[in-house]
């Protein structure tokens, strides 16, 4: 049977490739997507939700707007990587589908309870603060999460946003310190393994040459999204981060890491969310997430490509 996710999300170029990766793999079924503030305020990550749905031929799928800010801060965002719509690099037409009504963190909770519990994995590929809000409206559904695999943090790799802080924990730090706490089981992708997924330039062009229009859009946010890290870190290509949650739940063999404790600090002078993630776990607590320290770059690309090709 498929298994059953929800993605929240704030689209960002690498969010978009992980929502048509995901609606292209018949393994997994959607049952909707929440949109957060992050990358760009949620007017605009809502809005990029619907597009990339529509892109996917998906505008059947529910759409719900979730938290406009973190649970204690003001937002931070990051138009300097993504621009200024969040999707820059190829301009896709106004949505014709409208979000459904309701608050997203509403949908979240509905949806825990109304199927079988175990059963929906969350995959949060921006900041936390929909899952922790929905955590703590109604704590009866942590024990109804069959796993939350998310895209966050850092250890070996440190900071993209701060020197030890990754960018969707930063900007939600309580957030985080929620779900990181709740006992619900996490797989964790952190920047460690992400930064191991960077493109090339004959992906990208393999990309284009795709004959649908899925294919020349990733190519197409790609080129715009590689810029930031050549001029940043000097590379030849850059990291699909978000892809990597949902390639872990189809190709898990792809990944290696190890049962750890991570917590989050959120009162540090130069550390505000830093993932604190006993790798050798030299404290004794306990384990609460699967962190991830490495990937196979080549399959993981080979399973992207194949699964962009069968869409629209």
């Amino acid at each position: 049977m498929a298994q059953k996710i929800i993605i929240d999300t704030d689209p960002g170029q690498d969010d978009a490739v992980a929502i048509l990766l995901a609606l292209a793999s018949p393994e997994i079924e959607v049952l909707g997507l929440v949109a957060v503030a992050g990358n760009v305020p949620l007017a605009l990550t809502e809005l990029n939700t619907r597009k990339i749905c529509e892109l996917a031929g998906r505008p059947d799928l529910p759409v719900h707007a979730g938290c406009a800010a973190p649970l204690e801060r003001k937002l931070v965002t990051a138009e300097h990587v993504h621009g200024k719509t969040g999707l820059d690099g190829i301009e896709l037409p106004e949505p014709a589908m409208q979000l459904r009504p309701g608050h997203g963190v509403d949908f979240i909770i509905d949806t825990l309870r109304r199927e079988p519990a175990g059963t929906v994995t969350l995959v949060p590929i921006g900041p936390l603060t929909n899952i922790a809000e929905a955590f703590r409206r109604a704590p009866d559904i942590v024990a109804r999460v069959g796993r939350i695999v998310l895209m966050g943090g850092a250890y070996f790799e440190v900071g993209n946003i701060t020197p030890t802080a990754e960018f969707n924990i930063y900007v939600d730090p309580e957030a985080a310190r929620i779900v990181f706490r709740s006992g619900a089981p996490l797989v964790v992708l952190p920047l460690d393994a992400t930064h191991e997924a960077l493109t090339g330039r004959d992906w990208v062009e393999a990309m284009r040459a795709l004959p649908n229009r899925c294919g020349p859009a990733v190519a197409s946010w790609t080129d715009f999204f590689e810029r930031y890290d050549r001029e940043k870190y000097g590379s030849q290509g850059a990291p699909l981060h978000d892809p990597c949650a949902i390639a872990w739940i189809l190709r898990p063999e792809l990944f290696e890491g190890r049962e750890i404790n991570v917590e989050i600090e959120t009162q540090g002078e130069f550390t505000t969310g830093m993932t604190v993630a006993d790798w050798w776990r030299v404290s004794d607590r306990p384990a609460n997430a699967l962190f991830i320290r490495h990937l196979d770059r080549d399959g993981l690309f080979a399973l992207i490509s194949e699964r962009i090709a069968r869409l629209p």
